[in-house]
């Protein structure tokens, strides 16, 4: 990758819907060599997908927390199970295996605290290898959907 490239994903980062010809006038680049060049980055991999971003309080979604989870049982099918559990629901928008005193991060975003109540009672307490999980509520955004830079 070169500074182009990373300009080029950069521009993407805060549009995907750059049309290619805006994209190569931007980059001062034929557009050919720019089609060229997304393409090249989709096929290695760089570019995983395109996605529309959108305000979760505008669809009714107004709770949003971090959830700390601690796992009781750390054997492969344990973890598959809990994973696989995390993976079918649509609460959780993230989740981290990470190091530290918290086995799994998650961001839950949901309705209102009462869906909250419901998540943890209905699904993530009936886990077997969860042991205990600890919430921080988001009061506020300050940065999201940060572009990655090269």
């Amino acid at each position: 990758m070169d500074a182009t490239d990373t300009t080029l994903l950069l521009l993407l980062q805060q549009d995907s819907r750059l049309p290619n010809a805006q994209l190569a006038e931007r980059l001062n680049i034929s557009a050919s060599a720019c089609w060229r060049r997304v393409k090249a980055l989709e096929d290695a991999g760089v570019i995983t997908r395109y996605a529309a971003v959108v305000d979760p309080a505008k669809m009714g979604l107004s709770f949003e927390a971090i959830v700390h989870v601690h796992l009781t049982r750390h054997d492969a099918p344990a973890l598959e199970r809990f994973i696989k559990a995390v993976l079918g629901r649509d609460e959780v928008t993230d989740c981290y295996a990470t190091t530290g005193q918290a086995d799994y991060h998650l961001r839950v975003i949901c309705r209102d605290i009462e869906a909250y109540n419901d998540f943890l009672e209905g699904f993530l307490f009936t886990q077997p290898a969860v042991n205990s999980a600890q919430t921080n509520v988001v009061l506020r955004r300050i940065k999201t959907d940060a572009p990655l830079k090269g």
